[in-house]
């Protein structure tokens, strides 16, 4: 490896590293999105099966909680992306809701292979560095 080749495969290693950093955080968002769709699914199966009348608590974000009671109406509003929403029944909402939690599921399943996959090109390519480095000092 001449010193040109070195200088490169440092950069690379250098880049192979901001994406992975990239990647875990990408990672970490898509599981903070997970485990609020799941609540939501909770909160929805909850009012399902509350009657008319019931108080319950609804979570509001953030760990906190308000106190609603329960209507007639058995509607909730679903963000379908793009800002933009719409109202369904309780039943396909919780449908709509599983399916989104497929969908982050995929999704951090094909980050997780990504990094997975850079992580090995990078721990390859940082042994043929180490050892030209090596090499040179011995």
């Amino acid at each position: 490896m001449d010193d040109n080749e070195l200088r490169q495969a440092m950069a690379a290693l250098e880049s192979y590293k901001a994406q992975l950093d990239a990647l875990a955080q990408q990672s970490q968002m898509l599981q903070m999105s997970l485990e609020e769709t799941l609540r939501s699914k909770e909160t929805i199966k909850a009012l399902i099966e509350a009657e008319p009348g019931d108080e319950v608590l609804v979570p509001a974000g953030g760990a906190a909680f308000v106190t609603v009671t329960v209507s007639e109406k058995k509607k909730a509003i679903v963000g379908i992306g793009s800002g933009y929403s719409v109202e369904k029944d309780f039943d396909d909402a919780v449908s709509f809701v599983d399916a989104n939690v497929e969908d982050i599921k995929t999704a951090a399943k094909s980050v997780a292979e990504t990094a997975g996959r850079i992580e090995e090109t990078a721990t390859k390519l940082s042994l043929a560095v180490n050892q030209e480095l090596q090499k040179r000092q011995g």
